[in-house]
């Protein structure tokens, strides 16, 4: 379907300017208006990319745009979210909706009923590796799962200053692989245990984060599902997904690209030049998540991310935290509300 819809972008910074140069190739875009806390910021993109400039987001959201899309800092989410769809305005955010699960839970409260669509970032969703990998849990040619494993490997850390406000890994990285572990198997997790560990920049234990951690967490079907993570894969971002099954095994992120050397003689996969970032690796993916966005604005789609699903990956989070800073197992009903 073509669209014809005037897009508001808050917040210009990493994710933002990177949100912008999307939507400004998008054919269903015919305008685009931005607002940031830094009006330089948001003046230089709008000269980039030809978009209309907001005071800041109240004047964007005054200026009654079709549909917009949060990229600020996490702890304007909620705020910008209701505030958006009090006005009315369909609308996409960037992940987390909230700094807290407190505040998450009372953005739902605040948009339950309203009739405006949220729809939350969550990129993999939109992965063909990924989508691929639905497809053969719900066909069941993989048989039933006994194993998953969910990886998510950054080369380098993001600077100090991220990490202070970035909730922790788990909250910030991690989440990633919870929600597409729920997207991917259509189950939900029970029962977690979490561990991390700090071999690198101490600014990380400064904050009480750590730069890596692992995950075990048992799905209600009985799958088991081990996640990684790290901020120091020294050879490239990796992120990929195997499903081990009875029957079948598959795996999203095997190409030529992965970020892996074999030691066996005559083995040549992988030959490609690993990935190095994450907007390079999912580039096709967050194309597609605004592309399928206008779509929930045009109300032909409901939002393929909720607010509930965000907050269910959220809880998951929240519960890994908790184990790796209790050191122990612990069950879903113990942080969900």
């Amino acid at each position: 379907m073509t669209h014809d819809f005037r897009i508001g972008l808050i917040g210009l910074g990493r994710i933002g300017a990177f949100h912008a140069e999307t939507l400004a190739s998008l054919p269903g875009v015919s305008g685009l208006v931005v607002a940031d806390a830094d009006l330089a910021r948001a003046e230089a993109v709008g000269a980039k990319f030809g978009a209309e400039v907001a005071a800041s987001p109240d004047a964007l959201l005054a200026s009654r745009p079709d549909g917009v899309v949060i990229a600020a800092a996490t702890d304007a989410h909620a705020a910008l979210i209701l505030a958006a769809v009090d006005a009315g305005i369909p609308t996409f955010c960037e992940k987390p909706t909230a700094a807290t699960a407190a505040e998450s839970l009372a953005v739902l409260a605040g948009t339950s009923g309203s009739g405006v669509p949220v729809q939350i970032g969550y990129q993999r969703r939109f992965d063909p590796g990924f989508v691929a990998a639905r497809a053969a849990v719900a066909s069941g040619e993989l048989g039933w799962l006994h194993t998953v494993r969910s990886t998510t490997m950054d080369p380098v850390p993001p600077p100090p200053s991220y990490i202070a406000t970035s909730g922790g890994i788990f909250r910030d990285c991690g989440v990633h692989d919870f929600d597409i572990i729920r997207w991917v198997t259509g189950r939900e997790v029970v029962e977690l245990v979490a561990i991390g560990a700090n071999r690198g920049d101490k600014s990380f234990t400064a904050v009480g984060d750590v730069d890596t951690a692992a995950v075990t967490l048992t799905l209600d079907d009985g799958t088991l599902v081990i996640v990684s993570i790290t901020r120091y894969n020294g050879r490239g971002y990796d992120c990929r997904l195997e499903l081990h099954g009875s029957r079948d095994s598959v795996a999203a992120g095997w190409d030529d690209r992965l970020p892996m050397r074999s030691t066996e003689a005559g083995v040549e996969f992988p030959a490609g030049v690993p990935r190095q970032f994450f907007m390079d690796r999912f580039l096709p993916a967050y194309r597609a998540e605004l592309s399928a966005f206008l779509d929930v604005v045009a109300g032909v789609r409901p939002s393929p991310c909720t607010l509930s699903d965000a907050i269910e990956a959220g809880w998951i989070a929240e519960a890994a935290t908790l184990s790796a800073r209790e050191h122990r197992a612990v069950r879903m009903e113990e942080v969900r509300r």
